[in-house]
Order: structure tokens, then C-alpha cells, then sequence
């Protein structure tokens, strides 16, 4: 592999472990308070009968344990996030420590790799070439999910012909979910193997009071802000553009968030605040031409709007018009004209909200659909469709004689761009933190947990290290159709410090020339502070 400079300097970083996870075969473990659900408590019950309730645990220094040699298996599942690679490195270096005889082993492809036992042993000579690394290359990943009888029967099969003492599972809220079906099969089979999940998702949607951030969501919003400041300073310069930029994130809005606070856009939407105030497709386009209009007052034909991806889901008539269309449009025949024949199908109510979005975006929400038939929200581009609303709505402005400058948009989406990054400093330690810290629970015998490490807005030798039982996240939802067991997805808390400040703060990006530029931050400036605004007002309270 041909390494740039960086690449190779990144290598060579030693990330940092909590004072508490420094000597783990001096650690004790304590049980905390009881753990219930986040809802739908008795049907969680009877689906977890051996996991739920298990009470919190909290590692404290000890006497030194023995540990006997432990055979582990890992995997990564959903989406890439910055920091899988240094999670496999923590287990791995945790291991050892224990004891120099245990054995990781990594499940190649995701779940595929448990349910087909595909491994590959993870050794010090592989390991070295992806440390502190982006992406997920090492042993790959899926977004396979262990549902049916027959999957689970060959994942049991995977880790007793492996004879392994614990399984990490390293993903999002499904395959965290997974981790706790898995948890829970293994002890009703009466199987040793304990199951561990990891936290991750860019999104910053998985957590909880326990669980302050995912990994993966500090790099991403480190490299969209660089690019949203990028932009911002190209915006000021040329004086006659106006970018539409969205961003990941399509069940909450915390990266469009954070991203606005290190960036001071002249609009950012946050999809919550949309749905808690009823919000139509109208009244998002009118927010945004009010302020293109008073920034041509003032000579400004020009600015940045951040979009979050899911921001259609959060508009109530978008949700009621796709639930409709999901049910109309499998009684259109082949030979219609789809999009004629659906506005003769839905509900009046509905028929102006379809008839007044732009061809193309009535196309993704008729064409555009999953294997189950439904609307591929994720697919449709809401930077696009804003344009075109904007366009029409400074237009009619223009007609009543109202000045409106000159709008010329540009759009553009950060996706990719930040999945696999290179780590930034704070997603290197804290990963090796959660890896270290999984491997001392499955060491202590604990299961169904989901390893999380706290006090994040404080020096790293200041974190604490615990474990949340998987369940007490869990919820029942309706997923095409059927009900599920989930993790409740974290929304932005709109009666939190940090969205009262970006309220406050934002009155005066919308006119005011205010933008910030981070640049390339992820690797440098004070390692014992961190500068993820997130999570720094969200401990203020």
C-alpha cells in the first residue's frame, strides 16, 4: 500500500487511554442502579427474558485479576464511521494485556462472517498497517442483519466451533440492536460466548444519558465543517452565490447542528425544529427567502443554507404524503402515466403538496424505491428541491414588486466525504478507549452491554469507563410493517443548552457576514480539550 506523509504520521500516533483503563487487569467492576426501557416495557420483557433489566456497571481500580487467555471475535456492521479500525486495535491491545495468549479474530464482511464463520485472526503485523486509519478496509462490513431462525442457528454454530468468550459487535442502532438479540440467544442456548456492542454512527443519533456521542460523528463534522468553511470564504469572495448544502443525517439533525456552530451558515434548518412548529414545505422555502431578501437589502446576493438529509421526513405533509404514496402506488399499472395517475389517486388534501414539488423530485418519490417498495427518503435530493421552491417563491415576490436581489444557487451534499476520514484526535483515543473498555467487560463476564465511556468534555485520563445494558435503549417500532425491537433513535433536544445557544447565535449569522472557517482541525490544537461544541454544551447543564 503506497502510504502519503500524513497516512504514515497517523500511524504512528498513540492514542490515549482513560487513567482507569491504563492497568486493565487491575480493574473491579461494580453494579449499578436497574435498568428498565425506553419503552414498551412489558413487550421488551418477554423478548429479553434472560438480558433485560440488567443493572448498569461501573469500573473501578482493584486488586490485579488473573485472567485466563480469552478468544474473541469482532465485527463491523452498517455504514463506515472514523475510528472502527482503532476500536479493533483497543480489544486487540486489551487483550493482550490480560493476557498475551488470547486470541481476536476479525468476522470478515460484516455479520456475513458470523452467520458463514469467514475470519480472519487479527494479528500485532496486520494490525500495525491500521492504526488510527479512516474506513473500514481491515475486515470489511454489511449491512446484513441476523434476523431469521436459520442465521442465528449458524452464528451460535460460528462461536462454538470458534470456541469464543465474547463477540463485539461494532455498529449503529440496528446492529446494536442485533448485538442484543445475539446477546440473547447465546444465554437462553446456554452459550459462554458474551456479545458487547459499540457505538457508532457519524449520525450522533445513538446515545443516551449514558452514551454521550457515537464515534465517527466528531471526524464527520470536522471534515463537512472544513468544506462548509471552504465554501463560506468562497461565498465572500465571489458576492453573488447562494449554496444549498446538505448534510448527513437523516433521522436527526445533530450533524447539521454542530456543523452550524462551527460554521456560522446564514441558515441552517434543523428538521426537529420543523416538525415541532408544523411546518409545511411553504413555510421552510418562505424562512429562507425572508433572509435572501433581507440580505439583498443590504447588497448581499449571496450565502450558505445547511439542509439535513432527512429533513423531508420531518415536514408532516411529506410524512403523510409518502406514507400515501407507499400505499398508492402499487395499484398503478405499468402502462400509466405515474405521475398522472397518482394525482388522481391521492386524497385532495394531498394533491397540491405532490403537484407543487419540482418533476424531478415527484420522479424519486415514485421511482426511487427500496425492496420493500417504499420511498428511498435518503435519495431524494432536498438541496435540489429547495432550490427550485426558492426560485418560484422570489419569482411571485419579484411579480408583487418586491425586491428580491439576484439569487444564484449552487448545491452541493457531504456524505461520503466524511465516513471514512482519517480520525481526528478525539475519535482516535475515544475509540481505543471503547475497544479496551469492551474487552474488560467481555473479561468480566458481562453481556448484552454495550461498552461506554463518559465524561468525554473532560481530559481523556478523566474519562470514566461502564457498561449500559443494550435493552435499557430499546423500543417497539413499526419497520415495513411489522413490529420491531430497536434503539430509540437521539433527536435534538430542542429544550437543551446547545440548540438554546444556536437559537440565539443564529439571529445574527442569518444578515451579519459571520462565518467561521475551522479548516483542517481533526489532528491539531489542545489534545485535552475538546473543541466538538456538541458535546461541550450538552454537559452544561
Amino acid at each position: 500500500m503506497s502510504k502519503s506523509p500524513l497516512h504514515q504520521a497517523r500511524l504512528s500516533y498513540a492514542p490515549k487511554l482513560p487513567l482507569i483503563l491504563q492497568e486493565v487487569s487491575y480493574l473491579e467492576h461494580s453494579e449499578g442502579e436497574s435498568t428498565s426501557a425506553a419503552a414498551n416495557v412489558e413487550a421488551l420483557k418477554n423478548l429479553f427474558a434472560c438480558t433485560f433489566g440488567q443493572p448498569l456497571v461501573l469500573f473501578n481500580k482493584g486488586e490485579r485479576r488473573e485472567c485466563p487467555p480469552l478468544r474473541v471475535g469482532v465485527l463491523l456492521s452498517g455504514g463506515q464511521a472514523s475510528g472502527g479500525h482503532n476500536v479493533i486495535a483497543g480489544i486487540f491491545d486489551a487483550l493482550k494485556a490480560l493476557n498475551p495468549d488470547s486470541v481476536l479474530y476479525g468476522f470478515l464482511k460484516g455479520p456475513n462472517g458470523i452467520i458463514d464463520n469467514d475470519t480472519i485472526e487479527i494479528t500485532a503485523e496486520l494490525l500495525e498497517g491500521y492504526r488510527n486509519q479512516g474506513g473500514f478496509d481491515m475486515i470489511a462490513s454489511s449491512r446484513t442483519k441476523i434476523e431469521t431462525k436459520e442465521q442465528f442457528e449458524s452464528s451460535l454454530k460460528t462461536v462454538r466451533d470458534l470456541s469464543l468468550d465474547g463477540v463485539v459487535i461494532i455498529g449503529g442502532d440496528d446492529s446494536n440492536t442485533n448485538a442484543a438479540m445475539l446477546a440473547e440467544y447465546f444465554e437462553s442456548s446456554q452459550c459462554r460466548t458474551r456479545v458487547i456492542g459499540v457505538p457508532k454512527t457519524i449520525d450522533g443519533d445513538l446515545k443516551n444519558k449514558y452514551i454521550e456521542t457515537s464515534f465517527g460523528f466528531d471526524t464527520a463534522c470536522k471534515i463537512y465543517s472544513e468544506l462548509i468553511g471552504n465554501i463560506a470564504r468562497d461565498a465572500l469572495s465571489a458576492q453573488k452565490y447562494t449554496f444549498f448544502i446538505k448534510l448527513m443525517g437523516r433521522s436527526a439533525s445533530h450533524i447539521t447542528l454542530e456543523c452550524a456552530m462551527q460554521t456560522h451558515p446564514n441558515i441552517a434548518i434543523i428538521g426537529e425544529e420543523v416538525h415541532a412548529a408544523n411546518k409545511t414545505i411553504a413555510d421552510v422555502t418562505k424562512d429562507i427567502c425572508d433572509v435572501i431578501c433581507l440580505r439583498a437589502k443590504e447588497g448581499k446576493n449571496y450565502g450558505v443554507v445547511l439542509i439535513p438529509e432527512g429533513l423531508i421526513e420531518f415536514i408532516p405533509e411529506f410524512g403523510i404524503l409518502i406514507k400515501e404514496l407507499n400505499e398508492v402506488v402499487d395499484r398503478i399499472s405499468d402502462e400509466e402515466d405515474r405521475i398522472a395517475a397518482v394525482i388522481n389517486l391521492l386524497p385532495e388534501n394531498l394533491k397540491e403538496c405532490f403537484t407543487s414539488l419540482p418533476r424531478t423530485i415527484q420522479e424519486q418519490l415514485l421511482f426511487d424505491r427500496d425492496p420493500h417498495g417504499n420511498v428511498q427518503v435518503s435519495r431524494i435530493e432536498t438541496e435540489k428541491l429547495l432550490i427550485a421552491t426558492v426560485t418560484t417563491e422570489l419569482s411571485k415576490r419579484k411579480e408583487a414588486g418586491k425586491y428580491v436581489g439576484k439569487f444564484s444557487p449552487q448545491n452541493n451534499f457531504f456524505g461520503y466525504e466524511g465516513r471514512a476520514a482519517l480520525p481526528s484526535n478525539f475519535d482516535s483515543d475515544y475509540c481505543y478507549a471503547l475497544g479496551y473498555n469492551a474487552s474488560a467487560l467481555i473479561a468480566h463476564g458481562f453481556s448484552g452491554y454495550m461498552s461506554c465511556i463518559q465524561a468525554l468534555n473532560k481530559p481523556v485520563e478523566e474519562w470514566k469507563a461502564l457498561g449500559i445494558p443494550i435493552t435499557m435503549m430499546m423500543n417497539i417500532e413499526k419497520r415495513h410493517g411489522q413490529s420491531k425491537a430497536v434503539i430509540k433513535k437521539a433527536l435534538v433536544d430542542l429544550e437543551g443548552d446547545l440548540f438554546a445557544t444556536f437559537k440565539a447565535e443564529s439571529k445574527k449569522w442569518a444578515t451579519n457576514d459571520d462565518y467561521r472557517y475551522p479548516g483542517p482541525i481533526q489532528f491539531f490544537g489542545d489534545p485535552e480539550i475538546t473543541d466538538n461544541i456538541t458535546l461541550t454544551l450538552e454537559h452544561i447543564s
